[in-house]
């Protein structure tokens, strides 16, 4: 029997709806299985992306099991701890909207989810550097970014998605239009902007969506959605009909493929980062570090994934 290899499993107990012990029993044993030595830590100190920087390089595999958060605090951690080749990430999504996990195809069933980390097969993932910190699919700032982050997790628990969309709608009335300049690397666009996304996803907090075509998560290469604030009736009618088909090509919405954006406005500006509080800045330049980490994904019939 071959030796066993070391695995570093990261719990969030307060993701989504929660993790029963039983659950984490399984996910222990269906590792065990797999020739996994396991090691648990429960973060509701929020110490991930600490432990996995100072220990993550004594395991062969790093795994979290929460929400969007938890993967990109491991992701930090990752990132942090300065190795050339850290240990391929294993993602089993808890969380109430789970836009990584939406966009990467992983499976919210538990036992399909260790599966695909025990035969699936690591992927190059392109990490976003944003004020110090980093983020694996999302930076944002006006309509609907305080969503994710503002809404209790008791409603999150209780109504799932829902709670997402129930906060958009509450979040409507207090959208302020923001005078930016948007250095790109196809040159500067200035506007006064409801909604700026740098993202490397194709779903937005579920609300929000890209073509798979339009998305590549690691070209280097960030999508940046600006949407201008509508003025007329017919504005509006645009900005919706441009999310609803997933085209950004109008006049009201625009889609940007850049390596780095800078953002300057005239007053500080709160964002989000991947649905957590990403503080207020006035003037904020976000770089692609490209291929940083590798996450595992389900291992298809062809070798062709378009972000291999």
């Amino acid at each position: 029997m071959p030796t066993p290899k070391k695995l570093m499993l990261l719990v969030n107990p307060y993701s989504g709806r929660g993790l029963s012990k039983s659950a984490l029993g399984d996910i222990v044993s269906r590792f065990a299985e797999g020739n996994y030595i396991v090691t648990v830590h429960i973060t509701k100190d929020r110490n991930t992306a600490l432990l996995v920087r100072e220990h993550s390089a004594e395991f062969d595999l790093i795994v979290c099991v929460g929400g969007d958060g938890t993967l990109s605090d491991v992701v930090s951690g990752l990132i942090l701890m300065g190795s050339d080749s850290p240990p391929p990430i294993g993602y089993i999504p808890m969380g109430t909207a789970n836009d990584m996990a939406t966009t990467l195809a992983l499976s919210r069933d538990i036992p399909t989810a260790v599966q695909t980390i025990l035969d699936g097969r690591p992927v190059p993932l392109d990490i976003g550097c944003f004020a110090g910190g980093f983020f694996t699919y999302i930076a944002a700032f006006g309509a609907f970014t305080g969503v994710s982050y503002g809404t209790p997790q008791n409603a999150k628990r209780a109504l799932g998605h829902l709670a997402y969309v129930f906060g958009g709608l509450a979040d409507i009335a207090t959208i302020k239009p923001r005078h930016a300049v948007v250095e790109h690397d196809g040159g500067v666009i200035e506007d006064t902007l409801i909604f700026g996304g740098v993202t490397n996803s194709t779903s937005v907090a579920g609300l929000v969506k890209l073509r798979p075509d339009d998305v590549d998560l690691s070209d280097g290469k960030f999508e940046v959605i600006l949407v201008r604030n509508p003025v007329k009736p017919q504005d509006f009618v645009d900005i919706l009909t441009s999310v609803t088909n997933h085209t950004y090509v109008s006049d009201n919405v625009r889609l940007l493929h850049t390596s780095r954006v800078k953002f300057t406005f005239d007053d500080p500006v709160p964002w989000t980062r991947d649905g957590e509080d990403g503080g207020a800045h006035s003037e904020i330049l976000i770089e692609n570090r490209t291929r940083a980490v590798r996450i595992i994904i389900e291992r298809p019939a062809t070798e062709d994934a378009p972000w291999l």
